[in-house]
């Protein structure tokens, strides 16, 4: 397998295909409805909404460096975390914005040539290998943190109905 083609494996395998390691960014969303989603652990933490937010920025922002674009496009105002507002709506649309940012970041890799890989783009001290194996692993990372909060939002209900 050449070096693209293990990059794109690995977006995949993070972000929705079947993989070996266990649930997926996606996967691990499934089932989390706007209740749910809002639900914040403690003051000063996230909640799962804000979580899934903070990837679609940050497959936004490995995109727009692989395209060479300015910042300033994202669909939402702000960047890295987004404090989100309740509705069920709104949080049906953004976990859509998360689904059509992997799926620009996938086609934006896709479209590379196996050299530019070792390009740094400009105002980055990563390659660009080292950007799309990194955002793979950031979409594990916070999966792992949304598992564990949805155990944690079901023994926090359970705890106040004793």
């Amino acid at each position: 397998m050449d070096a693209l083609a293990l990059l794109l494996h690995q977006l995949d395998t993070a972000y929705d295909h079947e993989a070996w390691h266990g649930p997926t960014l996606k996967g691990a969303l499934r089932g989390v409805d706007e209740a749910l989603a809002s639900w914040r652990p403690a003051e000063d933490r996230h909640t799962i909404w804000e979580l899934a937010v903070h990837c679609a920025y940050w497959k936004y922002a490995v995109r727009r460096r692989i395209a060479g674009e300015k910042r300033g496009s994202f669909a939402l105002e702000g960047s890295n975390w987004f404090r989100r507002p309740d509705g069920a709506a709104r949080w049906d649309a953004e976990r859509k914005l998360l689904g059509a940012e992997h799926a620009a970041l996938r086609a934006a890799v896709a479209g590379l040539e196996p050299a530019a890989l070792s390009r740094t783009p400009e105002g980055s001290k990563h390659t660009l290998a080292q950007l799309i194996a990194g955002i793979a692993a950031h979409d594990l990372y916070h999966a792992g943190q949304i598992r564990l909060m949805k155990r944690l939002a079901g023994e926090h209900a359970l705890a106040a109905y004793q």
